[in-house]
């Protein structure tokens, strides 16, 4: 089994995922505490599908070196928001499968549009 360095992940993805306007300003509320205590991007509050995501969300963008102070606070503070996080690789397939976790319920991501690696 060959081994990959963990050097290969840039950043992490953590997406909030809301349903309706009140999911959705409790989505908002958390953001915007986290961005508040550590060094991150809020992306757009998607009010639709987007990308692989089946419902709506909003893309918490993080480097590397802050998963360890960031995903304990958001274990701790979202409250009733589904967070799907996965790092930044380069290898989307990779990412948003193998590379994949979950804090509160998961949800079958639309993969179709990542490339899978071939087969050897």
């Amino acid at each position: 089994m060959s081994s990959t360095s963990v050097g290969n992940i840039k950043a992490y993805h953590a997406h909030l995922y809301f349903h309706d306007e009140v999911s959705m300003g409790a989505a908002m509320k958390l953001a915007n505490e986290a961005e508040a205590s550590f060094p991150i991007r809020i992306g757009r509050f998607h009010q639709r599908p987007v990308g692989p995501h089946p419902v709506w969300s909003c893309q918490l963008s993080f480097a590397a070196e802050t998963f360890a102070d960031i995903i304990p606070w958001l274990i701790l503070n979202r409250g009733n928001t589904d967070v799907f996080l996965h790092p930044v690789t380069g290898d989307d397939y990779f990412d948003h499968t193998q590379g994949a976790s979950w804090l509160g319920q998961s949800y079958k991501l639309k993969l179709e549009m990542f490339s899978k690696p071939s087969e050897p």
